[in-house]
């Protein structure tokens, strides 16, 4: 029998300052930090940073990691995609919270759900949707 996956496990979003990225994901957004732990480096230099956060009762997770040697971070298109079932009362929060997020909630119609598009502090771009 032919191996198969079974779960999206976690997504990996490239950032220089984890500090802020969590403070923003964990305070503003909601998540909750999972995964905080050192990794690489060579002995006796400064190591590396594993960050995850999740929602609530979900098993996805965000790695906040930092970015591959030579690879920018930040202003990427992240391809997340975030549910809530109150579009208008959580992009109210956001921009209550100086969030940078579209300025109104996108309706395009009964096929489209409701959405708008926020970016973290580094300049990557999510979508909430209802």
């Amino acid at each position: 029998m032919a191996s198969t996956l079974n779960k999206v496990a976690t997504v990996i979003v490239p950032i220089a300052d984890q500090d802020k990225a969590l403070d923003f994901y964990c305070g503003t957004l909601g998540f909750e930090k999972r995964v905080d732990v050192p990794f690489g480096g060579p002995p006796g230099e400064a190591q590396y940073r594993w960050i995850e956060i999740g929602l609530p009762d979900q098993d996805t997770t965000i790695a906040l990691a930092p970015p591959r040697e030579g690879e920018p971070n930040g202003n990427r298109e992240t391809g997340i995609s975030l549910q809530t079932d109150d579009i208008d009362g959580y992009h109210s929060r956001l921009r209550d919270a100086g969030a940078d997020c579209d300025a109104e909630v996108q309706r395009m119609g009964d096929v489209v759900p409701p959405m708008f598009w926020f970016r973290d502090p580094e300049g990557n771009t999510l979508m909430v949707v209802q």
